[in-house]
């Protein structure tokens, strides 16, 4: 079982900046894509960015030129710098990872975001 862990989320005023971290339990080496999902109250959840093994990334129109998602393999952590921040970006972030033997997708438990003033 593979465990993950955000953290780093709190209340930001518009145009600020947040730095989410999200700590695996094992090797993030073997996973072929982690992400950054976010849902905000009454709304679907939503894909906010990809990375997958190679490093390439992807992300969500709605955060492009402002978020950047990255990973440390060292550490075992994933992370999403949040610029420029907007009201539209409140939600509870979670962290995935994606493994193939076996076939896989794991969650953290979230961490909240707030942009307000």
């Amino acid at each position: 079982q593979v465990q993950l862990v955000e953290s780093g989320g709190g209340l930001v005023p518009p145009g600020g900046s947040l730095r989410l971290s999200c700590a695996a339990s094992r090797s993030i080496g073997s996973f072929t894509a982690m992400g950054w999902h976010r849902q905000a109250p009454g709304k679907e959840r939503e894909l906010v960015a990809t990375i997958i093994r190679g490093g390439s990334a992807v992300y969500a129109d709605s955060v492009k030129g402002r978020f950047t998602i990255s990973r440390d393999n060292a550490k075992n952590t994933l992370y999403l710098q949040m610029n420029s921040l907007k009201p539209e970006d409140t939600a509870v972030y979670s962290c995935t990872a994606d493994s193939l033997a076996p076939p896989q997708r794991y969650w953290g438990q979230g961490t909240q975001v707030t942009v307000s003033s």
